[in-house]
């Protein structure tokens, strides 16, 4: 039985089938040595084993909790699965299914990238990534899964090669939660002048005494 959020600012749909378990097969992995969390033009995030050509916004997750800290390694089995099929879990706000989930994955060891779906630009991005009107939803690989199952979102975690517990290590932190869509940042305020004063970047006009060989008064 899948769980919506009750209280979110999307009204829940009727779901499309589930994909068959067919397509999520693992096929034979070539040996990772890290893996790069990448995140795209539009926000959306992928992983790979590779750094793409220019890496500026690619880093390895294997559970840096802060810049500069010693990352710990993922075990190989896992690092070998989430290059292949990256899971995120979308969420919102006051949703008690959204916290089902973030519970079972973190039970069960897996890396997951999250991403909260609060503002209208969130929404909006949110409906042009996956069509949904509901959260959660979580993607592994390029498979959506609507909505709150443990036992759907284990098959499908089964079927891409993670572990059934968790073999994380003890000092292996995930990520923060972050927003769909990066908030922007408001322009400073044009500063306004009172009328009859001049701006204060603009210097102030100083009188001019013609001199005496221009009798006409032209001034410069």
């Amino acid at each position: 039985m899948r769980s919506f959020c009750r209280h979110s600012i999307f009204s829940v749909s009727k779901l499309a089938p589930a994909v068959a378990l067919a397509g999520m097969l693992v096929a034979p992995l070539a040996s990772a040595q890290g893996v790069y969390r990448i995140v795209g033009p539009d926000g959306k995030v992928t992983y790979s084993d590779q750094p793409p050509p220019a890496a500026t916004n690619a880093r390895p997750v294997d559970g840096a909790s802060s810049a500069g800290s010693a990352a710990p390694t993922l075990p190989a089995e896992v690092r070998q699965a989430a290059s292949r099929y990256p899971v995120t879990l979308y969420t919102g706000a006051d949703c008690s299914p959204c916290d089902s989930g973030r519970n079972f994955l973190s039970t069960r060891g897996i890396p997951f990238a999250e991403k909260t779906v609060n503002s209208s630009d969130d929404v909006a991005a949110f409906k042009r990534l996956s069509g949904a009107t509901s959260l959660p939803l979580l993607t592994v690989g390029g498979q959506q899964l609507k909505g709150y199952s443990a036992t759907e979102w284990g098959q499908y975690l089964d079927a891409a090669g993670y572990p059934k517990k968790s073999v994380l290590p003890p000092s292996y932190r995930r990520e923060a939660a972050t927003p769909l869509v990066e908030a922007k940042q408001a322009a400073a305020p044009a500063t306004r002048t009172p009328a009859g004063q001049p701006a204060a970047d603009t210097p102030a006009e100083v009188p001019v005494t013609p001199p005496a060989s221009n009798p006409s008064g032209i001034r410069f």
